[in-house]
């Protein structure tokens, strides 16, 4: 091999595990740089604080499209975990907060049979849960919040240890929980192999319909989770709250270099993909570009993700 395509492999190696970082590293300069009230603490910390909910979701997504699906009903489950938690207060924290995870994790088994089972393909089961557990919650809330939660919960929400809010040290814990199922356990291992090669892995004798249904019962279970938090730091649950989230938490995901064909990837890097689009909210809400517009933004990153990911797995042909 020449020196100059052992330079070019190389770069694309560099690129390939560092670019988000220099990303990243750009973004906040920018944003530094063009904000005047970006590198002001209480704005950092908020910036840690809103990125945890949508965090733990981008988390748990991250395990189902490793696998090669995808999950649209992240958000509409974390809505109806907020309504349960809410709902149920009056039986107390642990009850209530028993109640939703138990819930939550349901609709992920649900799903997962519909795909592993039902032979569905994963866009059409989770949009058409997404679409049944926003209507479940409407009917089970009669369409108007649910004022109240536990108040032995309310700390998740609301807390702050050492100043840093406990939200933002729950979604540090759950990335690096995340991050040790995928890399240390047979459970991790099996994932990516079935996102790698999902034929293959079935006569390897691996159980592929248990491990595809496993990632989508986690994404379900980390969602409620971000929805026990959620309802606790506003107080109330609603059965629309996580409108849009899936939106958020796919993004991460893609920008993070987790490919949406399954097979690679991982939480350091959704983890990077999440900060990168909070601290992008951030920066647009700090100089006021309207909601609608960050959508067009967002939904041009997802693009330009998945074109990246589809241009540098043509390079490598």
């Amino acid at each position: 091999m020449s020196t100059e395509r052992i330079s070019r492999f190389n770069k694309a190696h560099f690129l390939e595990d560092y670019g988000m970082l220099l990303v990243l590293g750009v973004l906040f300069l920018v944003c530094a740089i063009v904000s005047p009230y970006f590198l002001k603490p209480e704005n950092l910390l908020n910036i840690t604080r809103q990125i945890s909910v949508s965090g733990i979701i981008s988390i748990g997504m991250t395990f189902v499209i490793i696998t090669g699906g995808i999950d649209l009903s992240v958000g509409s489950v974390l809505a109806f975990s907020t309504l349960m938690i809410a709902g149920f207060k009056g039986m107390g924290a642990f009850p209530a907060f028993v109640i939703a995870m138990a819930l939550s994790m349901a609709f992920g088994l649900v799903t997962g049979i519909l795909v592993t089972k039902g032979k569905l393909q994963a866009f059409i089961a989770t949009l058409g849960m997404m679409t049944a557990v926003v209507g479940i919650g409407l009917t089970y809330s009669h369409g108007h919040p649910i004022i109240g939660t536990p108040e032995g919960l309310s700390f998740l929400g609301q807390g702050k240890v050492l100043g840093i809010p406990v939200q933002t040290i729950l979604f540090t814990l759950t990335a690096i929980i995340a991050g040790i199922v995928l890399n240390r356990t047979r459970l991790g291992r099996y994932i990516y192999a079935v996102g790698g090669n999902e034929e293959g892995s079935r006569l390897s004798g691996i159980r592929v319909d248990r491990v595809k249904t496993a990632a989508y019962v986690i994404s379900s279970a980390l969602s409620g989770f971000a929805g026990i938090i959620m309802a606790n730091h506003l107080n109330v649950g609603e059965a629309n709250l996580g409108s849009g989230m899936e939106l958020d938490a796919i993004a991460s995901v893609a920008v993070g270099g987790t490919s949406l064909s399954g097979g690679r990837g991982g939480v350091v890097g959704t983890v990077i993909g999440v900060i990168i689009i909070g601290i992008l909210n951030n920066f647009l809400n700090l100089i006021n570009v309207p909601g609608y517009t960050q959508k067009i933004v967002k939904g041009a990153i997802i693009i330009i993700a998945v074109l990246a990911q589809s241009l540098q797995a043509n390079r490598k042909k």
